[in-house]
């Protein structure tokens, strides 16, 4: 009876043991050790998987913050560059106050300024001037806001350099269409098109051929004064233009593969 009646009380204990908490700390910290092997080890889906997981039980804390900014970041190396952003724009939105949003800036700016041209971009040698500009122009605007709202972070002085070079990618970007257009004799867009580069970017070097482009499209146009004018300010801003001696513009380089 004695051995029996230990039995039942030993059955009986098991049976009302708490079951392990899948939300508690330790566990979500195991799981989050777990996440960062496989991100080491480059396997970015299974740490995903494990991220979100987090994410979903730790929202609120430390860790359910810094398991965001890890899921946008793989996210981003597994080649999900819309979902890598949408994270981050879900941790700015939440998170308005927390000491990591000068890198969640800087990284949205990243994933967006890296969008990458796709292999036959990159065969093709094209340039980053003739794509959509709508990527250079979402990470411009989150390296302005990260060095406006944060100019001491370490970060800041890395986005001040992208923001020069994006400035100038997006004004080359309205050259290339304004030389599209005055090339196939549509020179009214292609005055206007030069005359939003001059409107927006300032002191890009790109501005050079715009005026050129816009210069050619007023005489093709004969607009005389507009020309004249024209010709005033590129020789006044770029006295040393080739153009203003050659009167073309620069042949622009060939892929390997043109034959034409």
């Amino acid at each position: 009876m004695t051995a029996a009646t230990a039995a039942v009380l030993g059955l009986a204990a098991c049976s009302s043991a708490p079951k392990e908490d899948p939300n508690s700390q330790a566990n979500l910290e195991k799981l989050y050790a777990e996440a960062k092997e496989d991100m080491l080890s480059g396997s970015y889906d299974r740490a995903i998987k494990t991220l979100e997981r987090i994410e979903g039980r730790a929202a609120g804390t430390t860790l359910g913050q810094q398991a965001q900014l890890d899921l946008a970041w793989a996210n981003y190396k597994s080649g999900e560059r819309v979902q890598a952003v949408t994270v981050l724009d879900r941790f700015i939105k939440l998170n308005p106050s927390s000491p990591a949003l000068d890198y969640a800036l800087y990284m949205k700016g990243l994933v967006n300024f890296n969008d990458d041209l796709g292999l036959f971009g990159r065969i093709a040698r094209q340039d980053i001037s003739e794509r959509d500009q709508q990527a250079a122009r979402d990470s411009m605007q989150a390296f302005k806001q990260l060095v406006e709202q944060f100019p001491e972070s370490k970060y800041s002085e890395d986005a001040r350099i992208r923001i020069d070079y994006i400035t100038n990618s997006l004004a080359a970007y309205e050259v290339h269409v304004a030389r599209y257009y005055y090339n196939r004799g549509a020179y009214l867009a292609a005055a206007n098109r030069g005359q939003a580069a001059l409107m927006e970017f300032q002191y890009a070097p790109a501005l050079e051929e715009a005026l050129f482009l816009m210069m050619q499209s007023y005489d093709k146009l004969g607009m005389t004064q507009l020309r004249d004018d024209t010709r005033r300010v590129l020789v006044a801003s770029f006295p040393d233009s080739s153009y203003l001696t050659t009167g073309k513009a620069k042949p622009k380089d060939k892929a390997w593969w043109q034959i034409w």
